[in-house]
């Protein structure tokens, strides 16, 4: 599993823009969103792929990484898992 989290999204964004938005940026299919909203000043999203390796989101991280969308700049990072 893989995770796609995207932060400073505006809380009042559905999953079917977020889906639409990523999908346009030639992302695939996703299983999963999660709301983390923080503190509010800069709500996030992490968006799980089950079936994507991380370095097939690795790759495609940078088309969305600081782009301007609904009015805010989106951070996109991924997220890997920790062994121990």
């Amino acid at each position: 599993m893989s995770v796609l989290m995207l932060s400073n999204v505006d809380m009042e964004t559905t999953d079917d823009e977020i889906r639409d938005f990523l999908i346009r940026y030639g992302f695939p299919a996703f299983d999963e969103i999660e709301r983390l909203p923080g503190d509010g000043t800069r709500p996030a999203v992490a968006v799980h792929f089950n079936a994507v390796e991380d370095a097939a989101l690795r790759m495609l991280q940078p088309r969305i990484n600081h782009l301007f969308w609904n009015k805010r700049q989106v951070d996109a990072m991924v997220l890997t898992e920790r062994f121990e």
